[in-house]
């Protein structure tokens, strides 16, 4: 097993997601609960970025979206 100092599996997992995120055009919520699940502060502006990026592009943004950006505030 790889030393964990040297591979971070939760990070690991959370970059994996955040790929899928930028890719899927309507990402599931249970992917989305697992993102915010291994996020840590650090990575928190990062993923907001991206959900804003979601709410600014569509014209009637979805309620569940916004109360994502609303929880992580």
């Amino acid at each position: 097993m790889p030393n964990q100092d040297r591979y971070d599996v939760r990070a690991q997992m959370l970059e994996t997601l955040m790929q899928k995120l930028q890719a899927d055009q309507y990402p599931s919520s249970t992917m989305l609960d697992m993102i915010e699940e291994l996020l840590t502060p650090d990575d928190v502006p990062a993923y907001v970025e991206e959900l804003l990026g979601r709410v600014r592009s569509d014209e009637f943004p979805s309620i569940p979206m916004l109360n994502r950006v609303k929880n992580l505030t």
